[in-house]
């Protein structure tokens, strides 16, 4: 049986993650030319290009896109596999980098973040802040924490906890356009959608019937904290979690609406790559971020 060229395929990630292959020979000590070779072998073998190839540009082919993926957990995989050996025998230590939502970042990621520090050393964090969705596994993040109902994938997910939501709208609007009694009535009013998770508002009445509105409206944003001042200013209605929103319902800035129909559950979930194999230092992050964001909420989140 031939065993697989691991070389080859870990020279083809590191060519994919460079975007060249004269970047890919400096980043892993080899000449260009023994880069392009194994870079040829593996096409070879596979009966297949990897790459358009012009003098200006290095692209994947269509073939080799989804073989990228695999070369990125081949290597992966590899190093999670020297890192544990290592770490077995010395404290966690090293690099994280991980990825969470921006307002729930600040607030709630960053503080737990100093705490692992503290009782961390050895570790480093790079934490990235965004409300976009992030591929975890082409960034190489080994973490990421996300505020949705997840829809089936091949990353590995775990949920941490459920996180309160509420539609809200401030007193200046409900006073020109009139208080929706069931979501049915949201077609008639201006409805601020969240750019990130596109698709309808999905409701469950108290009779257990369900309905689902579309938003449509003066706004749509990726960032929930972009939302508040329109709603504020009396333009519109949206759906934001509590720990966003909660400062503004309790002073009255704004009202929650609908409130005996619920909402679509969204959780927050703490997501990996594929790979089950992980450092320690890994390891030791996501037993941090689920012993301290597990259910019950932090009142923070269930605002």
């Amino acid at each position: 049986m031939r065993l697989p060229d691991l070389e080859a395929w870990a020279i083809f990630a590191a060519v994919v993650e460079h975007r060249s292959f004269s970047g890919a020979a400096d980043a892993i000590g080899l000449s260009k030319a023994t880069v392009s070779k194994a870079v040829g072998r593996l096409e070879a073998h596979l009966g297949q290009s990897l790459f358009h190839r012009t003098s200006r540009r290095l692209a994947l082919t269509e073939a080799g896109r989804p073989l990228s993926e695999h070369a990125a957990r081949i290597v992966a995989e590899a190093r999670a596999a020297e890192e544990a050996a290592r770490d077995s025998a010395t404290a966690p230590a090293g690099r994280i980098r991980l990825a969470a939502p921006m307002a729930f970042g600040i607030a709630n990621v960053a503080p737990l973040v100093a705490d692992f520090l503290v009782a961390h050393p050895g570790i480093e964090i790079d934490l990235h802040l965004t409300d976009a969705r992030t591929d975890i596994v082409a960034e190489g993040f080994d973490v990421a924490l996300r505020i949705a109902d997840l829809p089936d994938s091949s990353l590995r997910a775990r949920r941490l906890c459920g996180i309160a939501t509420h539609f809200v709208a401030a007193p200046s609007y409900l006073a020109v356009y009139g208080l929706p009694t069931h979501p049915g009535q949201l077609g008639e009013h201006r409805l601020i959608g969240y750019a990130n998770v596109p698709g309808p508002w999905r409701f469950h009445g108290p009779d257990g019937s369900e309905v689902s509105v579309r938003p449509n409206g003066p706004l749509s944003a990726n960032s929930g904290d972009a939302m508040l001042p329109t709603l504020i200013a009396g333009l519109g209605i949206a759906r934001l979690p509590g720990f966003i929103v909660g400062p503004h319902l309790a002073s009255g800035a704004l009202v929650a609406i609908l409130v005996d129909w619920t909402p679509q559950p969204v959780g927050l979930h703490l997501m990996t790559p594929p790979s089950p194999l992980r450092p320690a230092r890994v390891e030791a992050l996501i037993a941090f971020l689920a012993d301290r964001l597990r259910d019950p909420c932090p009142p923070s989140l269930a605002a």
